[in-house]
């Protein structure tokens, strides 16, 4: 299965930003995207790379919370440095909305 409303996904600049690329709060995960070529003042990049992928790729999990249902994407990851790594993607499609949005991405 695809990721519902795929179409309409949504990157915070927040998450990318102050988490995914930050030393301070990302740690482990900012290493990894830094190193392969990802930067904070260029946040975009990423944002549409993890879109790319979700929209690529089928569902692998699926997990409902009272907040709304999370979906986990996995997939190979377009990079600045040419790489391709497995990455994990996780969004949220919070109740009443269609909009799923980005929590989190990590290494597969």
């Amino acid at each position: 299965m695809k990721l519902p409303f795929a179409h309409r996904l949504r990157v915070d600049e927040s998450k990318i930003v102050g988490y995914l690329l930050s030393h301070a709060s990302g740690q482990g995960k900012a290493a990894f995207f830094l190193g392969f070529g990802f930067q904070p003042e260029n946040w975009i990049t990423l944002a549409e790379a993890l879109t790319k992928l979700a929209q690529s790729n089928p569902v692998v999990a699926e997990v409902d919370s009272p907040y709304g249902t999370r979906y986990s994407v996995d997939g190979e990851l377009q990079t600045p440095s040419g790489r391709y790594p497995r990455v994990r993607t996780v969004w949220i499609l919070e109740r009443d909305s269609d909009e799923p949005r980005l929590i989190t991405a990590h290494p597969v």
